[in-house]
């Protein structure tokens, strides 16, 4: 079983944000395997599904970003043995650059931070690069709207592609 959590912020005013990027490519895994990420279970939104075999959840905590843990852990403790892939936006990659980490720490991310105290540093993550506006505050930026929207249309589809190679090659 894998695990696939989305991270972002809860609320219209942060749907087209770079802090949401990890429900964007939720929505994307969603479309793709005909599920709907509807049902309220965990403190988020879930939906349930199959992919080459394995069974596939897929989670958008309701909790805001900063509190994302809380619905790792509550899932954590129902599917012990599961894989956990986090997808995550990530200001320390270029813009639109995908990367996949096995584990590692959480950095400067306060969602990866919030998973991470609650149940370490072992889950995956799938990182979705945003670069970094040197002009603007850090909390304002990642909460600013998307710019270059084709740009990260693409990135989320990679995203997307990688989670999928992901969950066929393990």
């Amino acid at each position: 079983m894998v695990i696939i959590v989305g991270l972002g912020n809860t609320g219209k005013q942060y749907q087209n944000t770079y802090h949401n990027l990890g429900f964007m490519v939720l929505d994307k895994l969603a479309n793709f395997l005909g599920v709907d990420i509807s049902k309220a279970k965990y403190k988020a939104l879930i939906a349930e599904s199959f992919y080459q075999g394995e069974k596939v959840i897929l989670v958008k905590p309701q909790t805001f970003m900063n509190n994302s843990g809380e619905a790792v852990t509550l899932l954590k403790k129902d599917f012990k043995d599961a894989r956990i892939i986090v997808v995550v936006d990530d200001i320390d990659l270029p813009a639109g650059d995908i990367r996949y980490r096995e584990h590692g720490s959480a950095g400067t991310h306060n969602g990866l931070r919030s998973i991470v105290s609650y149940i370490g540093q072992e889950f995956e993550r799938v990182k979705v690069g945003i670069g970094r506006d040197e002009k603007m505050d850090l909390a304002d930026f990642v909460l600013s709207n998307i710019k270059d929207k084709e740009l990260f249309d693409q990135a989320t589809d990679k995203a997307k592609d990688m989670v999928l190679e992901k969950i066929k090659n393990k």
